[in-house]
């Protein structure tokens, strides 16, 4: 098992995979401690002083102005904690949460928190051990942070609700007590540092925005298969078109589209006589669609990787000029904006992939069989799963609407403007869910195609997609049970199979 060591500041996109699917043990870097170690003994020495701070020595939110006496601060944590654990709806998955425990680790290894070293090990702890608190996926409105479901995380350590475990589903004191962990008593602040932060919002849009990266060179594949089936020309990948509009993400697809076909005998089959036709939209600007989609999810990413490595809680501690700072960075804004930017970027794949289905689908766009299939009437070949695609396209249409320009005002108006990141982060993750369905069907579909079209030899990655799908789905001679095709080839893209063989056959695609 690989070790990775996080000290508050230098996590990637590829370090959550590791952890979510459970290959790397998480460990906190000696250059942490000291930070953490600094702010605490602040808090300490605020507490023995009397010290008025929010949420340390107060209620907080509308009771802000209610001061809290010294022999009542462990309560006041532990109260904090059960009462927002409010939230419903079905549990956030299992690897997601492990992502959400890992970020508020990074963030809390940061030393502005105030926590006690012991309290943050114990979160490490049960993330290394497989101990995950179910957590509802529902109840966030993304400022002061996501404080439902972080509460919940918390109740999990406190030793309450109910946890995943090596062991299956238990009760968490159980499973902390099978692992030899005890529960965490909350010492002063150490609940509001738990609670204040981005987490589940960045925990959902950081998955996503790793498997976009990995769709959108699915994509780029799929629609060259389709390019291919259809007889299309290459001349809208010239290189020379995309200078003069040198948009990063326009540019790389052409360059994919051009590798993956290189070699085609297909392409060079109808390349005479055929230069000044012009393709369907879905077709001649795949490298504008799948591009601006590309150079959306470019700008997520970054926004992603700035708030995986930031302090996130309030108040913030500064040892290093003694000060206690209350603000705002727990407001998930950034990120709601991004994860609405993100479902937007992946829904746009799936309308341009449907209406490439489409076309090779209709005999009459298409020139091959109709429905791809010989026997049509006795038999519908891929009618249906055009409908399939279609249906969820349309579903993403209405996910795709923002959850960022709305605002309800929380605790009696103090919270009076949120930013609704988690349903962001929930539609975009359910968004690419969708998503890998279509291409799904565009895979199948364009093998479909290109079987009408042999002998002829296809495109270097092309052919090495089509003979994934091809040892993975027959070719559809007559009428079949289809979910099973479309459940196998969506467990192709979801494992990024094709992908890594087409890479492993022509070199990464940018």
């Amino acid at each position: 098992m690989d070790i990775l060591h996080i000290d508050g500041n230098s996590l990637t996109l590829e370090d959550l995979l590791t952890v979510a699917d459970g290959s790397s043990r998480v460990v906190l870097a000696e250059a942490a401690i000291p930070r953490i170690q600094a702010s605490r003994a602040l808090v300490d020495a605020w507490v023995r002083d009397g010290k008025v701070m929010y949420g340390i020595t107060t209620g907080f939110g509308e009771f802000s102005n209610v001061h809290i006496g010294p022999d009542q601060l462990e309560q006041l944590q532990r109260n904090l904690i059960v009462s927002h654990a409010v939230g419903c709806g079905d549990p956030i998955p299992k690897h997601i949460t492990r992502i959400l425990m890992l970020l508020r680790a990074n963030a809390l290894a940061k030393g502005h928190s105030g926590i006690r070293l012991e309290t943050l090990q114990l979160l490490l702890d049960m993330l290394n051990v497989d101990i995950v608190p179910v957590i509802p996926s529902q109840g966030s409105v993304g400022s002061s942070g996501d404080l439902v479901q972080l509460a919940h995380l918390v109740c999990g350590m406190m030793g309450l609700e109910n946890v995943w475990s090596p062991d299956g589903p238990m009760p968490a004191e159980e499973a902390l007590a099978s692992a030899g962990l005890s529960p965490v008593v909350l010492g002063a602040k150490e609940g509001l540092a738990l609670i204040n932060g981005t987490q589940m919002m960045t925990a959902y849009l950081g998955w996503t925005t790793a498997r976009a990266k990995a769709l959108q060179r699915q994509f780029d594949i799929a629609g060259a298969m389709t390019l291919e089936g259809l007889l299309g020309t290459t001349n809208a990948c010239d290189p020379l078109l995309h200078a003069v509009r040198p948009h990063p993400g326009q540019q790389t697809v052409a360059r994919n589209i051009l590798r993956l076909l290189e070699s085609s005998e297909i392409r060079e089959s109808h390349r005479e006589g055929h230069e000044a036709v012009q393709d369907a939209y879905s077709l001649r600007c795949m490298p504008q669609v799948h591009g601006a989609s590309r150079d959306a999810i470019a700008y997520v990413e970054q926004v992603l990787l700035r708030e995986i490595n930031a302090a996130t809680d309030n108040p913030l501690i500064f040892p290093e000029t003694g000060q206690l700072i209350e603000g705002g960075n727990f407001h998930g804004q950034p990120v709601a904006l991004a994860a609405d930017f993100l479902g937007i970027a992946l829904s746009e794949f799936a309308n341009i992939s449907e209406r490439r289905i489409e076309r090779m689908v209709n005999g009459k766009l298409s020139g091959l069989p109709r429905f791809l299939t010989r026997e049509g009437g006795l038999n519908s070949g891929l009618m249906i799963a055009q409908y399939t695609a279609a249906s969820l396209v349309s579903e993403n249409k209405v996910l795709s609407h923002p959850a960022s320009v709305d605002s309800i005002p929380t605790s009696a108006n103090q919270e009076d403007h949120n930013s609704m990141g988690s349903i962001g982060a929930r539609k975009a993750f359910q968004i690419m869910r969708n998503v890998e369905n279509v291409l799904a069907v565009e895979f199948m579909t364009a093998a479909q195609a290109l079987d009408f079209h042999a002998p002829m030899g296809l495109g270097r990655g092309t052919a090495i997609a089509h003979r994934i799908v091809r040892d993975t789905v027959p070719h559809l001679d007559a009428d079949r049970l289809m979910f099973e095709d479309l459940r196998r080839t969506a467990e192709l893209v979801q494992k990024n199979t094709i992908l890594e063989n087409v890479e492993q056959h022509i070199g990464f695609l940018e």
